[in-house]
C-alpha cells in the first residue's frame, strides 16, 4: 500500500453555453402573464416587443416582470407561480410570440418612496445570450421623478429613453432591443437579486 499523495487530475473549465431556448417551452405556467386577472379594477396591460440587433423579432424570448404594487411596496407573498385571483405577488412570466411581442395583465407600480420614479423590473432570457438580462421600464408620467432618478441621471440623455415606457390605450408599452442602435440599457446585477 502506497502512502505517496495521489496526484489530482488537472481541472478544466466547463465550456460556455448560451441560454435556452428550453425556457420558452419549459418555464411557462398557468396564469403566468396575469399578475391580476384581465378586467380587474386597476388592471393595465404592460406589453412590448423584443427585437435583436437587426430589429428582427425575437420569437422565443421569455420575459419576467418583478414589481411593486400600486402602493409602492414590494409584495412578500409566497407562491408567485400560483394564481388565486386575489393575491398580488408582483411576479409574472411570459413568452414572446412570432412577432416578438409580450404582454402582462398587471397593476401599475407605485413609487417606493415620495418623489421616486415608479418602474417595472424586467428580466429577459433569449437564445444567444450567455445569461439573463435585467432592465427597468419606468412609467413616463412623472417627469420630475424621472429627472431625479439616480439610475436615469447616470446615463447619457440618448440612453435614458430606452428605459422609459410609452403609453397606448391599454397601458405602458416597453420595447426591448437586445443590441445595436437603440439597445435597451441593461443592468449588471451579478451577485444580486433582481431589482
Amino acid at each position: 500500500m502506497s502512502t505517496a499523495p495521489r496526484e489530482e487530475p488537472p481541472t478544466r473549465t466547463t465550456p460556455g453555453q448560451t441560454v435556452g431556448p428550453f425556457f420558452h417551452y419549459a418555464l411557462p405556467y398557468d396564469g403566468d402573464r396575469d399578475l391580476v386577472p384581465p378586467g380587474s379594477a386597476g388592471a393595465v396591460r404592460l406589453g412590448g416587443r423584443v427585437t435583436d440587433g437587426a430589429g428582427e423579432a425575437v420569437r422565443d424570448a421569455l420575459v419576467e416582470v418583478w414589481q411593486a404594487g400600486p402602493d409602492g411596496a414590494v409584495p412578500r407573498e409566497t407562491g408567485s407561480l400560483r394564481r388565486d385571483g386575489w393575491t398580488f405577488t408582483g411576479f409574472g412570466r411570459t413568452c414572446t410570440g412570432r412577432d416578438g411581442r409580450y404582454w402582462f395583465s398587471t397593476l401599475e407600480p407605485g413609487p417606493d418612496r415620495p418623489g421616486a420614479a415608479a418602474f417595472f423590473a424586467l428580466t429577459v432570457f433569449a437564445r444567444g445570450l450567455t445569461d439573463r438580462l435585467f432592465t427597468r421600464a419606468y412609467l413616463p408620467d412623472d417627469t420630475a421623478a424621472l429627472a431625479a432618478d439616480p439610475l436615469l441621471a447616470s446615463l447619457p440623455a440618448g440612453r435614458r429613453a430606452t428605459l422609459v415606457a410609452r403609453r397606448d390605450g391599454r397601458g405602458p408599452v416597453f420595447d426591448i432591443r437586445l443590441q445595436g442602435e437603440g439597445e435597451t440599457v441593461f443592468l449588471d446585477l451579478s451577485g444580486r437579486r433582481a431589482p
